[in-house]
């Protein structure tokens, strides 16, 4: 079979590879799409030290099992499923307290074993034992299943008393791209009164337009977003800022555009080559703000965000704006770092 094999910094090439062969436990599915995430655009453009080429890439997918080898599931051939993709020890105090995402020694899928970049995947026998296989609507498009993954990892965000949105409150979201997007629903679907979306680049305000959210403000260097943010407020700030983009300026304006009391939420990770943001922790202090962080998802953001991608109130078909074959995969990227493109899909038997 054809796959996209990750070769080193920018270097992601479409090569022959075998069907992966089953051991005991295993589930083999045919890949119906994988979607691109902002972390395969990290990996391509800058490499990544958790991954040893070659490499499939591809976590956000949605397929078919075509055989299976493994008698601890109710999962069969025929069913269409999601995986939830972080492998956990199941063993250390984290994962006991219910936070796979933080286990101690976990791996996952297209990070330590190969992803879905290609016709067919293998499913660890761990994964398929622990029931991370999730069978799914057989009439909702793949693209659209496939957003799961990304949305487990923003519910995680709004869980655990991090941002707590309800009726009353303003949330602000910087950085417009998918994550932004599903960040805004989100909120929106807990009730909040009001949802405005900054980024740096017009393209993408107009695509976030298209959603639920009552504002969108172009960030510029001249920091008027900074004026408009309390104008929109009526010079109060936000109750909940979630910063969606792996900036540290973005991480900076958080804590000014945010409101006495307000909750602020770190959802992209900065560069390791340059983890550091300066910022005025004097906002901590007279504010008494609440800044959380999040990373990946739990089991349970996970279903909770397979539930809801196949309610028909969640646009997936504006997120995922363009489905390209597997050969075309490196497109992708320059889709996305125009802005043209919010969610591009890939589909490898096309």
């Amino acid at each position: 079979m054809k796959a996209a094999v990750y070769r080193g910094k920018e270097e992601i090439l479409i090569e022959e590879v075998g069907i992966p062969s089953l051991e005991e436990g295993e589930v083999l599915l045919e890949i119906e799409a994988c979607n691109v995430c902002g972390t395969d655009l990290r990996t391509y453009r800058h490499g990544d030290k958790k991954i040893s080429p070659p490499r499939v890439l591809g976590h956000e997918f949605c397929g078919r099992v075509v055989e299976s080898r493994s008698t601890e599931t109710d999962i069969k051939v025929g069913d269409r499923v999601l995986m939830y993709i972080v492998l956990s020890c199941g063993e250390c105090r984290y994962c006991k307290a219910g936070r796979e995402n933080l286990c101690q020694s976990r791996t996952t899928m297209s990070y330590h074993l190969d992803g879905a970049f290609a016709p067919y995947m293998k499913v660890p026998a761990k994964a398929v034992r622990r029931r991370q296989l999730f069978k799914v609507n057989e009439e909702m498009p793949s693209e659209y299943l496939s957003l799961a993954e990304p949305l487990g990892c923003v519910i995680n965000a709004h869980g655990r008393g991090r941002l707590e949105i309800g009726l009353k409150d303003k949330v602000a979201i910087i950085g417009a791209g998918p994550i932004g997007v599903m960040h805004a629903l989100v909120s929106r679907f807990q009730g909040a009164q009001q949802v405005d979306m900054y980024d740096v680049m017009q393209t993408r305000l107009e695509k976030a337009a298209q959603f639920d959210i009552d504002n969108v403000i172009k960030v510029d260097k001249e920091n008027s977003h900074l004026e408009q943010a309390l104008e929109l407020t009526e010079g109060l700030g936000y109750d909940v800022v979630i910063v969606a983009v792996s900036v540290a300026q973005a991480q900076a304006d958080a804590l000014e555009i945010a409101g006495k009391a307000g909750r602020v939420e770190y959802f992209g990770g900065l560069p390791k080559t340059n983890p550091f943001a300066t910022l005025n922790t004097n906002h901590l202090h007279y504010k008494e703000l609440r800044i959380s962080g999040s990373y990946s998802e739990k089991m349970s953001d996970f279903q909770a965000a397979t539930a809801l991608v196949q309610k028909k109130n969640f646009p997936s078909d504006k997120i995922v704006t363009h489905i390209l074959p597997l050969d075309r995969i490196t497109e992708a990227f320059t889709l996305m770092e125009s802005g043209e493109a919010l969610k591009v899909s890939i589909k490898p038997n096309l």
